[in-house]
């Protein structure tokens, strides 16, 4: 496989177009809807790079998965579903998290406002509403200042595009997954209104122990044409669900003791610390008495005062929310020249997650692997009188907690554009957002006992804390963000190039909501505002001839810090000037198609680079305040070839490759020091990180899909997908590094490689042939690892919890495995 790899890389590959065709296209423009042109989506002339999937191909291959798990065929696209718990996946393009990731949903960014993460749970009955899932890598052709260096995923969910009709559809799968979906659409009526809706309701056991899922999802969409010069459009999407978690990696010993024992540089004593607790051992649940019925407290829009979700276990780890988001678009043409798009929205969110709280008792060791002793906790806390608290009621010592976040968005997107002459355009901005987001945690569950004590609010009446009443931390937070940009577009019949600027200015406040201010008698108040942030891309394309095209683009990224890293949220601590993180990036590449149409390349290649990932120390000044010194020069380089082949050598049979070889790595060693003082006498701190050459990881450098769909008649298709990952160094902490490592060589170490692997997927459709009248009958089915290999899709290196020695290879990893062969198959009556 890794000569396969290599052979790509000798092709010359520079990178990968969007959505390939075996027939080829013309060189004329493809012109977009009005909602891909303010969503920033790709057309086959942008010089950027982008894979799309339509609404049909995402139905035959998801299969009610995670929206991430339906794009890893895209070269440089890594996705997997972590713990197992229903929305908890992750993706990864080009080696960036998806904090570097922007996710848009109708041209609404969705990326967390404090840190830019995504939490796909909250978009669950997404792909049963998408029309369309676009994944542009790199910086791509989005006019946003959203964190978009590693690439892009621009959701689409028209009503107009899609056929007047309703359907429902019934699944079921492994681990007792029910789901039941209906949806219908109106059509375009008299080319005017369009209307499509969908509702979800799906329930699950989940494969890892206590990872069940209970969760609803709703999605609603109408477009009206009121004039030739003015569209609306209006949507609704949520998912209020509930699920449990599996948050915890595990020694690979943990899983599968075989398993373990055929990884290279596995010490087999270590499996005297980790022995084997099974595939599915989940160390976020464990069993409970039936007979305990404390109750369990939490709130999603409603407060909910109820039994936990099984009786005969608890878990530790549980998610449950709602963030519903409205969309209303407003499309106007001022004259042929001149046009007008506004998107403005409001996203919400209430819930949380739990955990532990004070000490519960825990088990460790080789016996326990860490598993909370509930029913001993419970006997504890019911048999716990403090008298300087009350005679009568039992004081609990360990409580479960809820981690609330609750918060709204309110934002704008317009985009003015003008044709000054049939080649060149402008496109000018404005991207405005505000947040409020408040933090909390409260008490869930008193496990046995009547109260917990909390002495850390100024402002309470009662450390004595019963169901729902807050502890630990309770802050507010606001985030403020202003951008414009603006952007020129010239095209030719065969040219296309595009410049785009954008500067972005955001503010952050934040009052903690337990501590007084000694001056003020009110609660504590920092804020750090004007924080600057630009970007500046542009690229070219060109056509050659009918049947070749080729492209290049650049990017320069100084992007605004997030919310930590402007002010320390457990204190309010303000970091002045913070340090932009600088991202440099070059993409290139060509397309192809030949064969009389039934052969279409495409073939690229980049180079980003990532500057100034930074670190903060606290030091005390001489006069006794608190000083900050930021860490710099902590340097990445991301660069690597992609391709994608399309090849349709019949009508019946279609294959699609696709290919990537990275080479992510970190360029410099960085040291230094500061001066801190103790008294009047000063101390210097040295820091050393020994991290050049060191491979970045998370994700498979080198990777290599393949979709084979045959069709065997009008009603029944089949696909095989297949994907092969290698070069996969484990996730590990850049600022971990400060003693040098060396091999027996004299080369530094790097973090533990896992093995290479190989998972396939099976997909049938088929549409019954019985005249039902206006009815439809359909059928599907689909098979996840269809080998039922055993492999490692997410690892840690030289693990904090789960490591045996510490020297950087399979022993002292954590890791989730991929889930075992398991299946989804049902029934659509279409209407």
């Amino acid at each position: 496989m890794k000569k396969q790899l290599l052979t790509l890389g000798l092709l010359g590959t520079v990178m990968s177009f969007g959505q390939l065709k075996a027939q080829a296209e013309s060189s004329d423009t493809v012109k977009l809807s009005e909602l891909e042109i303010v969503s920033s989506r790709y057309d086959k002339k942008t010089p950027f790079t982008a894979t799309t999937l339509t609404g049909k191909q995402i139905s035959e291959r998801l299969g009610s998965r995670d929206i991430p798990n339906v794009l890893n065929t895209s070269p440089s696209v890594y996705s997997t579903n972590q713990g197992g718990g229903a929305g908890d996946s992750r993706i990864n393009v080009r080696g960036f998290t998806q904090r570097n990731t922007a996710i848009m949903i109708n041209g609404v960014p969705v990326n967390d406002m404090e840190n830019g993460w995504v939490y796909w749970s909250n978009w669950d009955g997404l792909g049963d509403a998408a029309s369309s899932i676009q994944v542009q890598r790199g910086l791509s052709a989005v006019n946003l200042a959203v964190p978009s260096i590693g690439g892009t995923v621009n959701v689409i969910t028209s009503p107009a595009d899609r056929k007047a009709g309703s359907y429902v559809r019934q699944e079921m799968g492994s681990w007792n997954f029910q789901k039941t979906t209906v949806g219908f659409n109106t059509g375009l009526i008299n080319d005017k209104f369009a209307m499509n809706g969908t509702i979800v309701k799906k329930t699950g056991d989940g494969f890892y122990r206590g990872t069940w899922t209970d969760a609803w999802a709703y999605y609603f969409g109408a477009s009206y044409k009121i004039s030739n010069a003015d569209k609306l459009e209006f949507y609704a999407i949520g998912a209020p669900q509930r699920h449990g978690q599996n948050l915890y990696r595990q020694n690979v010993g943990r899983y599968d003791r075989n398993f373990a024992l055929g990884l290279e540089g596995y010490d087999p004593a270590a499996l005297d610390k980790y022995p084997t607790k099974g595939r599915d051992f989940s160390q976020n649940v464990n069993s409970v008495d039936p007979r305990y019925t404390g109750q369990q407290y939490f709130t999603m829009y409603n407060s909910y005062n109820q039994s936990r979700f099984n009786p005969n276990f608890m878990n530790e780890r549980e998610n449950y929310f709602h963030k519903p988001q409205v969309n209303l678009n407003w499309y106007h043409d001022f004259n042929d020249k001149m046009r007008l798009s506004t998107i403005a929205y409001w996203s919400g969110g209430q819930g949380g997650g739990t955990g532990t709280y004070g000490s519960v008792k825990t088990s460790y060791g080789a016996v326990g692997a860490g598993l909370n002793q509930w029913d001993t906790e419970i006997a504890e806390n019911s048999n716990n009188i403090d008298s300087n608290y009350s005679t009568s009621l039992n004081r609990s010592t360990g409580i479960l907690r809820n981690s609330i976040n609750q918060q709204y968005t309110w934002g704008a997107i317009s985009k003015l554009e003008y044709d000054i002459n049939p080649n060149l355009n402008i496109l000018v901005g404005l991207d405005w957002r505000t947040a409020e987001i408040k933090h909390w945690r409260e008490v869930r569950d008193l496990l046995g006992g009547d109260y917990y004590v909390f002495g850390g609010n100024d402002f309470a009446t009662s450390d004595m804390k019963t169901l729902g009443d807050q502890v630990a931390y309770s802050n507010t937070n606001t985030v403020d963000w202003l951008g414009g940009y603006l952007q020129a577009k010239y095209t030719t019949r065969k040219l296309r190039a595009e410049v785009m600027a954008a500067y972005t200015n955001v503010s952050y406040t934040y009052t903690n909501n337990f501590r007084k201010d000694a001056a003020t008698g009110n609660a504590v108040f920092s804020e750090n505002t004007g924080l600057g942030g630009y970007q500046l891309k542009g690229g070219a394309s060109y056509d050659w001839t009918s049947k070749l095209q080729s492209f290049a683009n650049f990017g320069l990224v100084s992007r605004n810090p997030t919310f930590d890293g402007a002010i320390r949220d457990s204190d309010g601590f303000v970091y002045a000037d913070p340090q932009n993180e600088t991202f440099n990036s070059i993409d290139a590449g060509i397309k192809w198609s030949g064969l009389n149409n039934k052969l279409a390349i495409a073939a690229s290649g980049y180079y980003t680079q990532w500057l100034n990932r930074t670190r903060t120390f606290n030091y005390t000044e001489q006069n006794g305040t608190e000083g900050v010194v930021y860490l710099t020069g902590m340097n990445a380089v991301h660069s690597g070839l992609e391709l994608e082949v399309a090849y349709k050598p019949t009508d019946r049979l279609r294959i699609d490759i696709g290919a990537s070889a990275g080479n992510w790595y970190l360029t410099d060693d960085i040291s230094g020091n500061y001066t801190t003082y103790k008294g009047d006498t000063p101390i210097i701190n040295d820091y050393n990180y020994y991290v050049k050459g060191l491979k970045v990881g998370d994700a498979p450098q080198q990777q290599l899909s393949a979709v084979i769909n045959y069709k065997f008649s009008d009603n029944f298709n089949a696909q095989l997908v297949i994907r092969h990952y290698d070069n996969f160094y484990s996730d590990w902490d850049v600022f971990s590094r400060t003693n040098e490592e060396l091999d027996v060589d004299g080369n530094r170490v790097q973090a533990w490689k896992t093995p290479a692997y190989t998972v396939m997927d099976l997909h049938a459709n088929y549409t019954v042939p019985v005249d039902m009248g206006n009815a439809r009958l359909s059928v599907f089915a689909h098979v996840f690892n269809l080998a039922d290999a055993v492999y490692i899709q997410d690892a840690t290196d030289n693990s904090r919890y789960n490591a045996f020695d510490k020297d950087h290879d399979a022993d002292d990893a954590e890791v989730f495995l991929g889930l075992p062969r398991n299946f989804n198959a049902g029934f659509r009556v279409s209407f």
